[in-house]
């Protein structure tokens, strides 16, 4: 809610205040409640649900980490299958091992490249 009354944040996410109250003082929405939450208020459903993950919704937030991991994995595994940059494929590996850091990213921030590196290879023999 930040810094908005209660009224104020009802109005925001088309709720009644009443029921922003009830879920304040500890009920749980259902899902499509806490989805519509979640989407008015511009934060992912992740963090609204679990206080964890990315505050804002991750279609707005590009986790540099994540990306520069990718590049890194894939550039190493592109050299490993004599593919320049320049190939389609390789931007297409960049992409995917992007959204597979950042969907298996630990609570600590922690990336498991070890983990991740079969994915890359498992990617690569898929992309044309």
């Amino acid at each position: 809610m930040g810094e908005q009354s209660v009224s104020a944040f009802a109005r925001r996410v088309e709720l009644s205040e009443s029921l922003v109250r009830k879920y304040l003082s500890g009920s749980e929405p259902s899902l499509s409640k806490a989805n519509q939450i979640a989407m008015k208020a511009n934060c992912s459903l992740e963090w609204l649900a679990t206080g964890c993950g990315y505050e804002y919704r991750k279609a707005e937030v590009v986790d540099m980490e994540a990306l520069e991991k990718s590049v890194q994995l894939t550039m190493t595994m592109a050299e490993q299958n004599d593919l320049s940059v320049a190939n389609e494929k390789v931007m297409k590996v960049i992409v995917a091992t992007y959204q597979y850091l950042r969907a298996t990213k630990k609570k600590d921030g922690y990336f498991d490249l070890d983990e991740a590196t079969p994915f890359v290879r498992y990617v690569m023999g898929l992309c044309d």
